[in-house]
């Protein structure tokens, strides 16, 4: 029997013409394929043939099936080889079929989370009934002729109990696959990653018309003979226009584009929720005051730099807003200054004593004290870090729903608060928030922040 080692865009690489046990599986598996050249083949049930993953909508690494074909031959066996880089489909359609998929996987792992939970809810149930004999307290009876049942009643219930663990925790791992599949539209078109998507798309684009004139690009050249220079230009073309026009459907729906058009030097731009002026306009972003001076602000302005005249750059595709210098002078923005210079910028060193509250006095202490800044964290399980890990910042009611949500768990890390992080850049450092947790924060209400201002802690009481 021949085997057949075939590569095309559109299917990836396959291989057909194998049986179960005539030695060609034991090539296929080793870890040496592809075009990182660490991969190994898969067996295919939907298939019914090896394939390698990840090479469809790729031109393949010719030596490397050279050499797997090599190795079949040594084998024993009789290898044709075909190659075709141009037959491909296109963006649009790769797309709709990745969208498609992951459909179908949060609808399965959807339909896991379900089983997993029953399953929980059984163990549980069956755990309850076999303690309804010992509901009264009744020990275990040592040498009597019970005692043989009691014990393994107590067996018995702690593996139903601990069945019932694991099921949950299972349930909880199947609904956040579930919830991250059905994310994926969402995540993939969401409108500032898709700017910055484009943005790399058209560099590419350059790069490879560079090529196909002869010149050289990203610090190299290439053959303009090369056939494969015309079908990337190709693929590219494909891409960008299928981003542009999910970038049009946002800005149907309501979503800015902003640009150099949209400002000028004194406008003031809102940049992850705090109010900059601008002190420089860009091609691709916005000089502001630092960010440093933005903690626990709503408005910085040029003046009063507070970081020997420190600046940053606010890209277009993170920009949230714009107003005017005069927008600015509003009463409303006033009072939002006028109210933060109010404020002392630290704690007094030395509190002046003060009288015994009331209780009703201490009862709205005790509910301003929910209303105070916390920093959300993300730890992990066995995985030591030199500095906490940071996603928001948020009222300490708000952590409470968030962190006791049991959608924000796993097995190999939780969500935490804390209200005393310590020192920025030396206990703890912000990490990027990839959307995961972005369905409870929208059921429960909550719009975190992604700055942090510690508060001033209350003086401790006197021993």
């Amino acid at each position: 029997m021949t085997i057949e080692i075939t590569h095309t865009r559109r299917e990836g690489t396959l291989i057909e013409g194998t049986s179960r046990g005539d030695g060609s599986a034991e090539i296929l598996r080793l870890r040496e394929y592809g075009r990182t050249q660490r991969q190994p083949f898969r067996w295919s049930r939907n298939l019914d043939c090896w394939y390698l993953p990840h090479s469809r909508d790729h031109a393949t690494y010719t030596p490397s099936l050279e050499l797997l074909a090599q190795r079949l031959r040594d084998a024993g066996f009789q290898v044709t080889l075909t190659i075709d880089n141009a037959d491909r489909r296109s963006f649009s359609e790769a797309e709709e079929e990745r969208e498609e998929k992951a459909e179908g996987r949060a609808e399965r792992f959807s339909g896991y989370a379900a089983s997993a939970a029953q399953n929980s809810e059984a163990a549980w149930k069956k755990s309850h009934d076999i303690s309804v004999r010992f509901a009264s307290g009744q020990p275990i009876l040592i040498g009597h002729h019970s005692e043989r049942r009691a014990r393994r009643d107590h067996a018995r219930m702690d593996n139903a109990m601990r069945k019932s663990i694991d099921e949950r925790d299972r349930a909880d791992q199947w609904t956040g696959r579930a919830q991250a599949a059905a994310n994926y539209e969402q995540f993939r078109k969401n409108p500032g990653r898709t700017l910055r998507r484009l943005d790399k798309l058209r560099a590419d684009l350059r790069a490879v018309e560079k090529w196909q004139r002869g010149e050289s690009a990203k610090g190299y050249s290439r053959s303009p003979a090369d056939p494969e220079l015309k079908i990337e230009h190709q693929e590219l073309t494909e891409e960008i226009e299928h981003w542009e026009q999910v970038i049009k459907d946002a800005e149907a729906e309501g979503f800015k584009v902003w640009s150099k058009a949209d400002f000028t030097r004194g406008d003031f731009v809102l940049y992850r929720g705090t109010w900059y002026e601008v002190l420089r306009v860009n091609p691709k972003s916005v000089t502001i005051p630092h960010i440093h001076n933005g903690t626990g602000k709503r408005i910085v302005r040029a003046t009063g730099n507070r970081h020997d005249d420190w600046t940053w750059t606010a890209p277009y595709d993170d920009v949230s807003g714009r107003k005017s210098t005069d927008e600015m002078q509003s009463p409303q923005a006033e009072a939002v200054e006028q109210q933060e210079q109010a404020e002392p910028a630290t704690p007094s060193k030395e509190p002046v004593p003060a009288e015994q509250p009331t209780p009703a006095v201490a009862h709205a202490a005790g509910a301003n004290r929910q209303d105070g800044m916390v920093l959300v964290l993300i730890a992990s399980k066995n995985s030591p870090r030199p500095r906490k890990r940071a996603l928001w910042a948020m009222t300490r009611r708000e952590a409470q729903a968030v962190c006791g949500d049991p959608r924000t768990s796993g097995r190999s890390y939780m969500l935490t608060w804390t209200d005393r992080p310590g020192i920025e850049g030396t206990d703890w450092e912000w990490v990027p928030d990839n959307g995961t947790h972005a369905p409870v924060l929208e059921e429960l209400g909550i719009a975190p922040c992604r700055q942090w201002t510690a508060a001033p802690q209350a003086p401790a009481e006197a021993a």
